[in-house]
């Protein structure tokens, strides 16, 4: 008897900077979305994609809900929305302590609107420490607000309550064909994986008001005949000449340091030696800038 597949498509979303990524990342067994302690990191759907057995969760990674002020961060929002209204079943991320923002009573007034079910996730509970009793008021804070399918407190980065969590993601699957091949991690291009790598690393070693203003775009990828090497030519886009000193540093040196730390992450995904070239360039207001936005991937 042929086995019966299971499958469900689930968004992951929640306000900027709660560590939706991370969790994602967690899920997979995998790095897949890039993460940063800065908001808005993730800027596009990224479809991850997990398959246990007869099971098959299909997951998207969205932009953090926040107020747009730029064509990019329209985009951004947009994708948030169309995410949630595509899915089986939705993750709300949230912080462990603090007021519910508007970006979260929004997003649950969107459950309540499509009658989508939806798990709230509690991340970074070890920032509470032996504080259980903050957990508890945090979970009040939510049930009271949204009549949550199921509450699970974790913590992404050290994989805590991830099982848990999986448990409770697995009763939103329906009987159905695989959508992905089982061994299939994500939908998206190398290409677009390997530009997230190196926008990842600009986001860990530049200051807070230059990463936002930054693009990266892949020109090249190719592999050496009879080697085991691929050569991967990176453009970096910026807004201002002093964004691009700063992006290059004294002597290169920053520029040097955010691609060798890209280029280990890259060989580690794609398994190989990598050879990669990055050159930076101004493009001024970019962000406001549909034909640019386009050819950079967001439309």
């Amino acid at each position: 008897m042929e086995q019966q597949t299971k499958s469900a498509f689930i968004a992951i979303v929640g306000k900027p900077n709660v560590g939706k990524s991370s969790l994602l990342n967690a899920l997979l067994g995998e790095k897949l979305a890039i993460v940063s302690n800065k908001p808005q990191t993730t800027r596009t759907r990224i479809t991850g994609v997990l398959t246990r057995g007869d099971l098959q969760l299909v997951f998207i990674d969205t932009p953090g809900l926040h107020k747009p002020r730029t064509k990019l961060s329209e985009f951004m929002v947009k994708q948030v929305n169309d995410s949630v209204a595509d899915v089986d079943a939705a993750v709300l991320v949230v912080e462990p302590e603090g007021e519910i923002q508007k970006a979260e009573e929004d997003l649950m007034a969107s459950f309540q609107a499509q009658g989508i079910p939806a798990v709230l996730v509690i991340n970074k509970i070890d920032l509470l420490g032996s504080h259980k009793e903050r957990l508890m008021a945090r979970i009040t804070q939510f049930t009271q607000r949204y009549d949550f399918e199921a509450v699970v407190p974790v913590c992404a980065l050290r994989k805590d309550g991830i099982e848990a969590l999986l448990g409770e993601l697995e009763r939103f699957a329906m009987p159905s064909p695989f959508f992905f091949d089982p061994d299939t991690l994500t939908d998206q291009p190398e290409r677009l994986i390997v530009a997230e790598i190196v926008r990842e690393k600009l986001l860990r070693n530049l200051y807070d008001e230059i990463p936002h203003g930054t693009a990266v775009s892949v020109e090249r990828m190719r592999e050496r005949e009879g080697k085991n090497l691929l050569d991967i030519d990176v453009e970096i886009y910026c807004e201002k000449d002093s964004h691009k000193g700063m992006i290059i540093g004294k002597g290169g040196e920053m520029l040097k340091r955010i691609a060798s730390q890209a280029r280990e992450d890259i060989e580690r995904f794609l398994d190989c030696k990598v050879n990669l070239k990055c050159w930076v360039k101004v493009r001024e207001d970019w962000r406001n800038r549909e034909n640019i936005l386009k050819n950079f991937g967001f439309n």
